[in-house]
């Protein structure tokens, strides 16, 4: 068998894994009006008024609420760009980013 041969047989499989889940979180806080939030979660993570309604009350009943699980860059980027809508309002809402386990 020639070296041509042996080469032709061996069959390469790569793995790849897929990449790591962040969690987005809606902190609670006692200062951003409960229809503000519900503005940013339509308008930032595209939610209808129901499902940003449900999220918001359940951060405010639990004080902190999982809004999307998704990439990291993307959600480091809606959780900056959900916070910063609301600094620019003059609010202290919070969203975070963390592993998903």
């Amino acid at each position: 068998m020639s070296d041509n041969e042996v080469a032709r047989k061996v069959k390469v499989k790569v793995k790849l894994e897929r990449p790591k889940l962040y969690k987005v979180m809606l902190l609670n806080d006692d200062y951003t009006p409960r229809e503000f939030v519900v503005g940013v979660l339509k308008a930032v993570f595209h939610m209808s008024e129901e499902a940003g309604y449900r999220v918001m009350m359940t951060a405010h009943k639990m004080g902190s609420c999982v809004v999307v699980v998704c990439a990291r860059d993307i959600a480091e980027t809606k959780a900056k760009e959900a916070t910063d809508l609301a600094k620019e309002a003059g609010f202290p809402l919070l969203f975070t980013t963390e592993p998903e386990e």
